[in-house]
This record gives C-alpha cells, structure tokens and sequence, in this order.
C-alpha cells in the first residue's frame, strides 16, 4: 500500500509517501516540503500547494491519502491556512478517487511512538527508526508528513486493502511493532470507554 501523508500549513506543507508491505514493514518513497513565502497572495499560496500535491499524486501514484485533521489552536490564523491546505488536499485526492485518511496528531503519535503525548523529536526519531534511515527528515514538517502516512497505512492494514489486516485484526496479529501494540492498546481502552454507561 502507498500512502501520501501530508502535514497541511501554508508557509511550509511536509508531504512524505511510504510503500507497506504485507508484513508491515515501511519504505521510503519520497519526501519535501512545499515551501511558499507568506507575502504572496493567499490564492497564489494556495495554488503553489496544490501544484506541488498535484504533480505527487501524479508522479508516485498513491493508494491513499493521509491528512493530519485540523484542530483548534490560539492562532485563528495558522489554523485558517492549516485548514484551507487541508481543503486543496481534500479536492485533489477526491479528483482522483482516492480515499482520505484524517488523523489527529495525538492519533499519529500514539501509533508511532506509542505514546499520544509525544514530542516532535520523539516522533521523528521513530520515523526515522521505522524507515531505517540515519536521522529524522528535517524540517519536523517532513517528519509529520511520514508519520502520518505510516499511521494510516498501519491503521488501515498496509498491504492487505480490503481485508480485516489492521493492527490486532485476524491477518496482522502476529507481524505487530511495539508502537503498532500501543495503539492497539489505546484504541481497545478507547473502544471501552465509549461503551460505558
């Protein structure tokens, strides 16, 4: 399974895509960041993105798309242009059919590192761990990029689309990471929480 995780922001968006194969383990295929200096125009900003996104699902194919989902923040600012990146995002995968994953930071964190809490060098770190690469991706853009498109493709089973291959199901039990175990832990203590009287 290929999957484009991208890390929505106007003056920096990370995009990061990974191949995972059936026993769960991730390779890199590309990853940047999309650059876009803040005093040009928001339309213009947004078109660069969206040219940037676009010539990736063209150029890498992907299965997926990977969107970290936009939460509130104090500057109503940076979470207005988060969330217009993550509009174009939405549009294009659409255009092409592609299905959408919307994640939560602490959502990414907990799968990678295990621990919702995580700090960004803590993620990158594992990012950079999983991929077996020397060092984690930087700017930490380009790091969140990878980790959620990792996320997604463990939480949706990797390889085996269509099948019940997520993390814990009858097909991926046995080839699980210590981080893919921590979020299935954290999603059964979720699950139980949400059927409490």
């Amino acid at each position: 399974m290929r999957v484009l995780g991208i890390d929505p922001g106007l003056t920096r968006c990370g995009v990061g895509i990974v191949d995972v194969a059936r026993d769960r383990g991730v390779r890199l295929v590309h990853v940047s960041v999309i650059r876009t200096p803040p005093e040009l125009a928001l339309e213009r900003r947004l078109l660069a993105v969206g040219a940037g996104i676009a010539e990736l699902l063209a150029e890498h194919e992907p299965d997926a798309v990977a969107i970290e989902r936009v939460f509130a923040q104090h500057n109503v600012r940076t979470v207005m242009g988060t969330a217009q990146v993550s509009g174009v995002a939405l549009h294009l995968a659409a255009e092409r059919g592609l299905p959408v994953g919307l994640h939560t930071p602490s959502e990414v964190k907990a799968a990678i590192t295990g621990h919702g809490g995580a700090g960004k060098l803590q993620v990158g770190t594992m990012v950079a761990r999983v991929l077996g690469l020397p060092e984690a991706p930087r700017p930490a853009d380009a790091s969140d990029a990878l980790a959620l498109a990792i996320c997604h493709a463990w939480r949706s089973g990797g390889a085996e689309r269509g099948s019940d291959a997520r993390p814990g199901g009858a097909n991926g039990a046995a080839a699980l990471t210590p981080a893919q175990e921590a979020w299935r832990e954290a999603e059964k203590s979720a699950a139980r929480r949400r059927v409490r009287p």
